[in-house]
C-alpha cells in the first residue's frame, strides 16, 4: 500500500519527511522513485534519467561534477566528457549557476 505524499514546498523538504518518517527514505512519487541519502536525495525516471543532488541549509540544490557526470551518463544519449570539460561549462554558466563550495554549484537565485 502507497502512502501519499504530504505536498511538498520545495524539493528539500523531501529530506525532513523522510527524516521524521513521515515518508520513507525511498519509494516512488508517480513516474519516478526516490532515495535520500545523507544531505540530499536521488532521483531516477521510469526511463532510466538519474538527478542526485544534496541540500544546503537553506533548501538550495547544490551538485558536484560528479552527479553532473552521472546525469549525463543517464540520458538516453549518453554524454560522457571529462571533469575538465565539465567544469568549463558549468563556469561558462555563470551567473546562472554559482559556485557556493569548492566544486560544488547551484541554480543562482
Amino acid at each position: 500500500m502507497r502512502v501519499a505524499i504530504p505536498s511538498l514546498d520545495r524539493l528539500a523538504d523531501v529530506l525532513g519527511l523522510a527524516r521524521s518518517r513521515r515518508i520513507g527514505r525511498s519509494d516512488h512519487i508517480g513516474a519516478c522513485s526516490y532515495t535520500v541519502h545523507g544531505a540530499g536525495c536521488r532521483f531516477v525516471s521510469d526511463n532510466g534519467i538519474e538527478v542526485d543532488v544534496d541540500f544546503a541549509a537553506d533548501g538550495s540544490a547544490v551538485f558536484d561534477l560528479w552527479r553532473l557526470r552521472r546525469y549525463g551518463l543517464s540520458l538516453p544519449d549518453p554524454v560522457d566528457v571529462t571533469d575538465e570539460d565539465l567544469r568549463s561549462a558549468v563556469l561558462s554558466l555563470q551567473p546562472l549557476l554559482t559556485e557556493v563550495r569548492p566544486g560544488w554549484f547551484s541554480v543562482s537565485g
